[in-house]
């Protein structure tokens, strides 16, 4: 009973961290450029509709997840536009842009099934079977028994890593997070930067929307995302704006949320109120600096820059 409850919780903890990784890697761009991006729990939601819809119709998992990457850049284009161009509060924005984008998920579902019953299944990524490695005890079903979207995930961790801390690329985008007005002397577009910070981390929000959809649940509803937005932008902070950091970060929290689930499946006299809050209790506790002491942000993060 202690292994099977063990191998079930590891496992779904790395399932459940998949997709709220995605997303804070993506708003790791847009932080270390200094854009506090609010609206990608929103651009989930908008990344799992269209990935369901396109896998619905079609029935081809990576287009599926291209079109909701399409959908999570087309949706943060007018998100940087409100947050460089117009300067406009972020957070208010970022808000704004949530409640905006459940309105156009409801009705776009409505408006494509209509009175049209759930599909019972749509295409969707499998675990994969690694041969003998799958077949290990205890780490085997646990490591090598994911979604290939967990293991692109991962990898795409230190793909981030390895663009922020090590190109050029990576340099001029912290630098307009930290010292905008340096980083324009010296050459470098902030409000292109900028552009580029929240486009990523649109895109990676719309792809974790469709990892929701592709890989875990099979279906689209309207509270799909459950605040992973949110929980993203705690991980982030957690992370210390560092991809490595935030995969681990990620795990944590993936675990904190299999936890409750697997308790309720052996059985536990835990209120189950107190257990689906657990991980919004450690996206708090994150935040408030207990967790490893208080995050230094990008010096410029939230604050709009005008070109002199």
């Amino acid at each position: 009973m202690g292994s099977a409850f063990i191998v079930a919780w590891l496992s779904a903890s790395l399932r459940l961290a998949g997709p709220v990784l995605l997303a804070a890697l993506g708003e790791t761009f847009a932080e270390q450029s200094g854009v506090l991006n609010v609206g990608i729990e929103g651009t989930i939601l908008l990344g799992a509709l269209a990935s369901f819809l396109a896998s619905y119709y079609t029935g081809m998992i990576w287009l599926a997840l291209l079109v909701a990457l399409l959908i999570g850049v087309a949706a943060n284009l007018l998100l940087a536009w409100m947050y460089v161009s117009l300067r406009a509060s972020q957070v208010v924005a970022g808000l704004v842009f949530n409640v905006l984008a459940l309105g156009v998920a409801s009705t776009v579902y409505r408006w494509a099934l209509g009175n049209s019953a759930l599909p019972e299944s749509i295409a969707m990524f499998h675990p994969l079977h690694l041969g003998a490695l799958s077949n290990l005890p205890l780490i085997g079903p646990v490591l090598f028994s994911q979604t290939l979207l967990f293991y692109l995930t991962i990898a795409l961790a230190f793909v981030a890593h390895f663009v922020l801390f090590r190109t050029n690329f990576g340099l001029a985008l912290r630098s307009s997070g930290e010292n905008p007005a340096t980083a324009d002397s010296a050459g470098i577009s902030v409000s292109r930067m900028r552009y580029a910070g929240t486009l990523i981390s649109g895109a990676a929000a719309g792809m974790a929307g469709g990892y929701l959809v592709l890989a875990q649940v099979g279906i689209f509803r309207e509270t799909i995302v459950s605040g992973q937005g949110f929980i993203a932008l705690g991980i982030v902070i957690f992370g210390r704006w560092n991809p490595l950091k935030a995969a681990v970060a990620a795990i944590v929290f993936g675990a904190c949320d299999a936890l409750q689930l697997s308790l309720q499946i052996f059985g536990t006299h835990i209120p189950p109120q107190l257990l689906l809050a657990l991980p919004y209790i450690v996206t708090i506790l994150a935040i408030s600096g207990l967790f490893g002491g208080k995050a230094v942000q990008p010096a410029a993060l939230m604050t709009p820059y005008v070109k002199e």
